[in-house]
């Protein structure tokens, strides 16, 4: 198959503009404006204001082309776009070729007739979304979340394009993805699923070939009863390289192919990601007509669900091993979606994987992430939990509305299902749960056509189109049929009493959740990430413009009302920004120890967000600008596979209120170790009660033996000597004589806890930063000047004495250091 791309330079204009401008294609229109300098920043202060407007226009693309010689002698010749945004006519030589109206697909023209063999014109007109959803609600209204724009499930369309609360209401469109010719000559691959039976140490793989013939035009499986391939002369060979790379080639059209000694893929972790590279070459005799060619993984994978003596459990199994989940919710990477590139989108999961994450969940109201978004998930070893499309709206399941989905899920089905990172599919976003409550205008027929749609299209198309990937029909769910869908005893559960309920961070080990894929709590991000949005006199967290950049309505308040019981007022804007972020990191800290302490009975933890797509407040732990925040440093160590946490008892899982009864508070820690690995490990456990200057005051040890995959908990110490407000406990493991994980509880909260200052300063020694703390430092702040270093650990606990860390990206200029005793 010949391929002629498409891409690079078009001409764009709003259709009322006589004039065009230069354009890029794959691009979009609020980049295309941006790049011709036609409209501002859309992120900066409140100009998304003015970006909205824009998109009420319809907007025209063209490009003159010629073809060659060899494409004009092809049988077909099929105009193709692997993503459209959203609703366009396309013309060809001044001939409607058609409407396309989901961005999520893939759009095929057959066109042969209608080209020249130089200067053919191909001309789409986007029309307005905008006036799209609103005419289409105002005929029938179709209800969904409040924080998007009225009608976005009218569309399909990225859903958070429409505002969410953490994203703005910018509701691009344009090319958003490659455009291509296609000259078929007699046939063309049209997908490839390779199956796996893993017995005994080997690896059967089992292909299943489709071709799409120009003859006929219809496409056929490669096979008939005897497995021999017999469709009118076609026939394939395999080309198999293995991680090493060996390559070993197969003809003779085989249907399996034997592997000895497979090299296992595992999630980040628990072993390796070697990678298979299987080619298929599609030949018409002598003939070559196509290749397809994919990497894979020799795993199994699937979902373990057994009852047991909690209820029913809810496990990734990979490779026969239950793998206790790690990691975060992913949304789009930016509101205008071609500024993602194939390198940030890297460097975004690369820092995942540096912080022991095994596990990304694809929020279903976004978009279906591009192949090098799947490519490093295979390459890093991070499992990903893939939402269908769908996210918190009810659906009309109109004949034309389920034609239409229904193409949407073979598309991206085939594209993504051979990649040894697809842990499951999942019908999508809280709708079981939001269905089963009645909310946003439920009808008994919508409500009926939640099941269609999530109980038989989706998993009737999984099992035709990827039968060995597991389906979910959506998160939160205890298994579908509104059977109580956030079942703390049963599947996955979102769980947000701790913020939007309120609720102290002690309230999660109240809780022993099978699988908790979404609990969250905010925080601002960098002061240097603020400044690029807002002018000096907007930096009050309760501005126009701070508010504007804060989408969970009254969450600024909410911030302030945690910190009110957690830490003394911050005295400046930047200390309040620090702040916020410690009360984030701790609040998915109290949650992921507790849960991790919890092993067998919770198998997963994945927080909410992950990233930004635009600078915001949000839950995000690495920010629109890729800085950490003090969550994703937190989240190294917690996600650590070894790791020790301390079960504490004092004021915060007792009473926290200064005029309450006098009372005997309880002081006490319990240590567990976490052992999230493939061996049994052998460490050394030390805690120490020390006062506020670091003294030790009493201090034990042991030496113990951690069983692979597995927690262990060791007695409780009895704290009844500690000073209430004045002492604190360090713990830390060693594993060969070296510190790998550490912390400090104390048994008052922050704010009444009497820290002296610990004087902190530093200096540089080649790549490391020496930290020098007088006396106890909680929550230690490094950043230099620009705020762009990363380090190899932040916000961390210090007892006097030093601590080297070193640099891992940036340059220590301008080094500040703080710590909680600053937040005054």
């Amino acid at each position: 198959m010949l391929i002629e791309k498409l891409n690079g330079t078009w001409k764009m204009r709003c259709i009322h503009d006589a004039d065009y401008m230069n354009a890029v294609v794959p691009g979009s229109v609020y980049s295309d404006l941006l790049r011709n300098n036609k409209m501002e920043e859309p992120y900066y202060r409140d100009n998304e204001l003015k970006a909205l407007k824009l998109m009420e226009e319809d907007y025209e693309y063209c490009k003159s082309f010629d073809i060659t010689k060899d494409m004009v002698n092809c049988e077909e010749i099929i105009l193709h776009f692997d993503g459209l945004d959203t609703l366009a006519d396309i013309y060809l030589n001044g001939y409607h070729m058609g409407f396309v109206n989901n961005m999520h697909r893939v759009w095929e023209f057959e066109v042969k007739k209608y080209l020249k063999d130089d200067d053919n014109e191909l001309k789409i007109v986007f029309h307005s979304p905008t006036k799209f959803i609103r005419e289409a609600d105002d005929k029938i209204h179709i209800g969904g979340s409040e924080d998007a724009m009225r009608g976005f499930p009218q569309i399909r369309k990225a859903h958070c394009m429409f505002g969410w609360d953490w994203g703005p209401r910018l509701p691009d469109m344009g090319i958003w993805r490659d455009v291509a010719l296609f000259g078929v000559c007699k046939g063309r691959i049209d997908g490839v699923y390779v199956r796996q039976e893993h017995n005994d140490g080997r690896v059967t793989l089992e292909l299943q070939v489709d071709i799409a013939r120009t003859e006929g035009k219809q496409n056929l499986s490669f096979y008939d009863r005897d497995n021999k391939a017999v469709r009118r002369g076609f026939s394939y060979e395999v080309t198999l390289v293995d991680p090493d790379g060996q390559e070993i080639i197969y003809g003779d059209s085989p249907k399996y192919i034997e592997i000895d000694k497979p090299q296992l893929w595992w999630p980040n972790g628990y072993g390796d990601q070697p990678l298979y590279k299987v080619k298929v070459t599609l030949m018409h005799g002598e003939e070559k007509l196509d290749f397809w060619e994919k990497r894979i993984g020799l795993r199994t994978m699937t979902v373990c669900i057994e009852k047991d003596e909690y209820g029913e459990s809810f496990a990734h199994e990979v490779n026969g091993i239950k793998i206790f989940a790690m990691g975060a919710d992913y949304i789009p990477e930016d509101n205008i979606l071609t500024r993602v590139t194939p390198q940030r989108t890297y460097e975004l999961l690369k820092q995942c994987k540096d912080a022991h994450f095994n596990v990304i969940r694809v929020w279903g109201g976004g978009n279906y992430p591009y192949d090098a978004f799947w490519n490093t998930c295979d390459e890093l070893g991070l499992m990903v939990w893939q939402d269908f499309m769908f996210a918190c709206a009810n659906y009309n399941l109109t004949e034309e509305f389920e034609e239409n989905i229904k193409a949407e899920f073979k598309d991206n089905i085939k594209r993504i299902r051979n990649h040894p990172s697809l842990a499951l599919w999942c019908g999508n976003n809280e709708m079981e749960m939001f269905v089963d409550r009645g909310i946003w205008d439920l009808t008994p027929k919508l409500k009926s056509d939640y099941v269609k749609m999530y109980e038989y299209i989706i998993p009737k198309m999984v099992k035709e189109y990827d039968p060995q990937t597991f389906y979910w029909p959506a998160s939160p769910s205890s298994g579908g049929g509104f059977d109580n869908p956030n079942d703390e005893n049963r599947g996955d559960v979102h769980y947000w009493d701790v913020w939007h309920g309120n609720k102290p961070f002690t309230e999660y080990r109240k809780f022993f959740f099978r699988y908790v894929s979404e609990f969250g709590f905010q925080s601002f991000p960098s002061l240097k990430t603020i400044e690029t949005f807002t002018e000096p006199e907007d930096r009050n967290i309760f501005s126009y413009v701070m508010e504007k950049h804060q989408r969970n309505d009254g969450a600024n308040s909410k911030i302030m009302s945690y910190m009110g019981a957690t830490y003394l007022y911050p005295n400046s804007f930047g200390t309040l920004i620090y702040a916020s972020q410690l009360l984030q990191a701790d609040a998915i800290r109290y949650g992921v120890e507790h849960f991790r302490r919890n092993r067998g009975r919770c198998m997963g933890t994945v927080y909410w967000q992950l990233n930004d797509c635009w600078p915001v407040a949000s839950w995000a732990s690495i920010d629109y600008y890729g800085r950490w925040k003090a969550l994703h440093y937190y989240a190294k160590r917690f996600f650590a596979p070894l790791m020790l946490s301390c079960k504490e008892e004092g004021i915060l899982t007792q009473n926290t209120n200064v005029n309450a009864e006098p009372y005997e508070v309880v002081k006490s820690i319990q240590l567990c170790v976490a052992n999230e690995s493939m061996q049994d490990e052998k460490v050394t456990v030390r805690w120490a009660l020390r006062n506020n200057k670091a003294e030790i005051k009493r201090e034990g040890s042991y030496e113990v033996v951690v069983e692979k995959l597995s927690s262990r908990w060791l007695d409780t110490v009895d704290m009844k000597e500690a000073s209430l407000y004045e002492d604190y406990v360090s713990y830390e493991m060693l594993k060969d004589g070296q510190v790998i994980s550490q912390g400090t509880v104390i048994f008052s909260v922050p704010k009444h806890f009497k820290f002296i200052d610990p004087q902190l300063s530093y200096r540089v020694e080649g790549d490391e930063i020496i930290v020098t703390a007088k006396s106890y430092a909680r929550s230690v702040e490094i950043k230099n000047e620009e705020d762009d270093m990363l380090l190899e650990d932040n916000y961390f606990d210090m007892n006097a004495g030093e601590r080297r860390v070193k640099i891992l990206k940036g340059k220590p200029v301008g080094i500040k250091l703080r710590s909680v005793y600053d937040i005054r």
